[in-house]
């Protein structure tokens, strides 16, 4: 590999340690800092918890919206960079190698890549299509890095802002919610992780 594609590599693998490194602070978080825990997360419940807790007066709707799109945006770069280098590879590995199936799929995607190009980026979070195959098809069909992250700012904020109101909507309830999981949510975790680790050593013993 040469060094830019060490450096994608490596930036996916980054993204993936981010993710698994914050699912036990989610339920610690939830309750006790909700700010911080958009600001890193931006998470669907993340954003909803602080949309309700605007309704109650603990912060503002418009940070409610606001705070989660730096999280939501800081990797998609690495996908539209990924379609701009590796072209029809990286939707084959996305979508999970080469296929008859998966050859049709990706010409649909160029086909709506090429009519609906910067639409689909605003719209990515809504359409039925994975974000990440959309990043990378207008990456690969010669999209500039700034006009994609301006079309991809426009439209996590637009995201961001309804999971907002629908926080805020649900007010109280979905405080209640979030304060229920805060309570118990992070023993559930510690389980869960348990369980996992229990799992993966009975089965490294049975292969030996």
């Amino acid at each position: 590999m040469q060094r830019a594609d060490k450096v994608l590599v490596g930036g996916f693998a980054l993204a993936v340690g981010y993710q698994l490194a914050l699912w036990p602070l989610a339920p610690a978080w939830i309750a006790s800092h909700p700010e911080l825990l958009e600001l890193v997360q931006g998470s669907m419940a993340s954003i909803v918890n602080m949309g309700a807790r605007a309704r109650v007066g603990e912060t503002s709707l418009i940070l409610a919206a606001a705070l989660g799109v730096p999280s939501l945006m800081a990797f998609t770069w690495l996908y539209w960079w990924a379609g701009r280098r590796w072209g029809d590879g990286v939707f084959l590995w996305l979508l999970g190698g080469a296929s008859a199936r998966n050859e049709r799929r990706l010409a649909r995607l160029h086909r709506v890549e090429a009519r609906f190009g910067p639409y689909a980026v605003v719209l990515a979070f809504f359409l039925p299509v994975p974000s990440a195959l959309i990043y990378a098809a207008v990456g690969e069909g010669g999209m500039r890095l700034w006009v994609f992250l301006a079309l991809n700012a426009l439209g996590t904020a637009l995201w961001t802002s309804l999971l907002a109101a629908g926080g805020y909507a649900l007010g109280q309830g979905a405080v209640d919610v979030a304060d229920a999981v805060a309570r118990y949510g992070l023993w559930a975790s510690i389980a869960g992780a348990a369980a996992i680790l229990v799992w993966l050593a009975v089965r490294r013993r049975a292969r030996t």
